[in-house]
Formats: structure tokens, C-alpha cells, sequence
């Protein structure tokens, strides 16, 4: 397994190497050692989750507050989805960058999100399938949005997405100007200060 730092800090991209013959594909999505590797620390799956999205469906952006916060390893096991690692954490040197990785069932890569970083994707076929890792359980009260149109933001959606799908939920997040104002958003300090504490 081939593992890239991506341009925010704590986010990572993982490559499985894949074994072809007559009867198909075998590949290892995760694998332990690999991530920690990279992270310099374990990570603890404590639940494990799967969408399934038609075309054009836009889920997040969603973050949750640190201490825990919640670490994701996500792939795409079916369709195609493109996945973005947005930085809400305040006082980061990439405060509201954001970088994209095409997830999809071709190369079978996945992203990592350390604790406080912002997730968001968008679905580029119909029935994809996507599977989440996380390192702790959901819980309501710690979990927040962005709005993923926010154009201070600017998440760039490929055009063969088509017409754009959001939850309720999502189209009545705040800008990140105004969850910042709110306080609503994690520390960087926090964060890497629970990253160190992992170690």
C-alpha cells in the first residue's frame, strides 16, 4: 500500500497495490501498520459506516469538535466519488484550504482525516458506494457543518456530477465566516495537541 501526504495537514492518501488474474481483483483497503505509519499513531476503529448516493448527491461538509473529534479513513467501494479534505480548524496554516481526491472502484484508493478536519464529497455516478472507518462514535452534539457552497470556501464540483443534491441539513449549514464567529469551529492547537496525545 502506497501512502501520499496531501496538501492539509493530517490528511493522507492511500493506494492499494492490486493483484489482477483470470477471476478478477484482490486488493488490502486498510491496513493498520500502513496508517500508522503515517500518522505516528494508531488509529481506533470504533465504527464503521456506508452511504449509498445517486448522482449529483453532495454530502458534508461535516466536522466534529476535538477533544475527540472523529479520524475517518474513507473509500469508495462502487461508482465514483470525488472527496474533499476541507481545513476548518482555526489557526491552521491552511485555515479554509482544501485539496480533492478522486475516489472510485478503478483504483481503489482511500483518504485519512485526522481529528477536526472537514469532510465533503460529491458523487459522480449513481449507487456510489462509499465506506467510512471512524475513530469514534457519532455523537450529535459534537457534530457540525459548513456549508459546502460556501464561496469563501470554493469547492470546485466536476461538471459530469450534473445537478447537485443536498440534505435539508446541509443547505442550512453556515458559511465558515459565521460557524467561526459562532465559535462552532476546532482548534488547530487542540487538535494537534490530541494528535500528540495518541502517539
Amino acid at each position: 500500500m502506497q501512502s501520499r501526504p496531501l496538501g492539509i495537514p493530517g490528511a493522507f492518501e492511500f493506494t492499494p497495490n492490486q493483484h489482477r488474474d483470470e477471476r478478477g481483483v484482490f486488493f488490502e483497503h486498510y491496513r493498520f501498520e500502513a496508517l500508522e505509519g503515517a500518522l505516528a499513531h494508531p488509529f481506533t476503529v470504533r465504527q464503521g459506516n456506508t452511504s449509498v448516493s445517486r448522482r449529483g448527491t453532495v454530502r458534508g461538509i461535516h466536522y466534529a469538535l476535538v477533544p475527540p473529534g472523529q479520524a475517518k479513513y474513507v473509500t469508495c467501494v462502487r461508482g465514483a466519488v470525488l472527496d474533499f479534505v476541507v481545513d476548518v480548524r482555526v489557526g491552521s496554516p491552511a485555515f479554509g484550504g482544501w485539496e480533492s481526491v478522486l475516489l472510485d472502484g478503478v483504483d481503489s484508493r482511500a483518504v485519512y482525516l485526522a481529528e477536526g478536519l472537514g469532510h465533503c464529497f460529491v458523487a459522480l455516478t449513481d449507487d456510489a458506494v462509499v465506506s467510512y472507518l471512524v475513530s469514534e462514535v457519532y455523537n450529535n452534539e459534537r457534530e457540525f457543518g459548513i456549508s459546502p457552497t460556501d464561496p469563501e470556501i470554493g469547492l470546485r464540483f466536476p461538471p459530469e456530477a450534473g445537478e447537485l443534491l443536498l440534505s435539508p441539513k446541509d443547505l442550512a449549514a453556515p458559511t465558515l465566516a459565521a460557524a467561526r464567529e459562532s465559535g462552532l469551529l476546532p482548534s488547530y492547537d487542540d487538535c494537534i495537541a490530541y494528535e500528540r496525545s495518541l502517539a
